[in-house]
């Protein structure tokens, strides 16, 4: 079972996500918002009230995303879409939108979407001398992801509000804290990581958390403060665990310290 003082709720009775009920050192909800942006989840830009009008299924997806040091999102779109289409006869910033990010564990768990964030504002096209810093932005983000052509759009999304809802709670973001927030370190390798822990050190995990004949457990989310664990079962249900790292970590280098130090304490 899950060690005294370290175990968080389980799920209620509409099988919503754990949420801790201690304090602990946690991400601020601008860098969770952040992080979620310019990260490769799933995400959807929708212009409130529009038709979808004819197109392909997938028709709003952000292809990519980047933010400017203005704090700006800078998203790629099909050129068919209908944001995109509305976006090329949009007047200054007349055009309001709302983008939905999805944020699903890269582990096969219980109520695997960890969680989701809104970001609302203002859409217009990328132009003129614009155009090559924002594709620079967007291909440092994500290299592998086609530039913008004739089979997609750069849009500029001006932050009004955000809102993330998420394994750590709900709560509103300014949009001058997301301006200012960094998104977490270890974001570009969560998955990855998440993903080996749970393939090669499935043991470790097991030994981290206690845990009794008949319990699974996986690794459900790394940021630069701890490590979070998904234990179930079917007599107990549901329950996450959080170990937080003895300092916070920048990179992956010290997350390697970090991680031996929590296994060997468990050992």
């Amino acid at each position: 079972m899950f060690r005294p003082g370290i175990s968080l709720p389980g799920t209620d009775a509409e099988g919503e996500q754990p949420r801790p009920m201690e304090d602990a050192r946690q991400p601020t909800a601008a860098e969770r918002v952040r992080t979620l942006v310019q990260s490769s989840v799933s995400a959807v830009l929708t212009i409130p009230g529009a038709e979808a009008g004819p197109g392909t299924p997938g028709d709003g997806d952000c292809a990519a995303r980047a933010v400017t040091p203005d704090g700006d999102v800078i998203v790629l779109v099909p050129a068919d879409s209908p944001e995109a289409r509305a976006c090329a006869y949009a007047q200054d910033d007349d055009l309001a939108a709302v983008m939905e990010i999805t944020d699903v564990a890269p582990v096969s768990v219980p109520h695997r979407i960890r969680g989701r964030a809104w970001v609302a504002g203002w859409l217009t096209p990328v132009r003129g001398e614009e155009r090559a810093a924002c594709a620079r932005l967007l291909a440092q983000a994500h290299p592998s992801v086609p530039a913008a052509g004739t089979a997609r759009r750069m849009l500029r999304l001006e932050v009004g509000e955000a809102y993330v809802d998420d394994l750590w709670g709900a709560e509103g973001v300014e949009p001058d804290e997301f301006a200012a927030a960094a998104p977490d370190p270890l974001a570009p390798h969560e998955a990855e990581l998440l993903q080996h822990l749970a393939s090669a050190h499935g043991e470790q995990i097991r030994a981290l958390c206690l845990c009794r004949a008949g319990e699974t457990v996986a690794p459900l989310a790394l940021d630069r403060f701890g490590l979070r664990v998904r234990g179930w079962s079917a007599e107990a249900g549901c329950m996450d665990a959080r170990y937080d790292f003895p300092e916070p970590v920048g990179g992956v280098p010290e997350l390697r310290h970090a991680m031996h130090a929590l296994f060997t304490a468990a050992g």
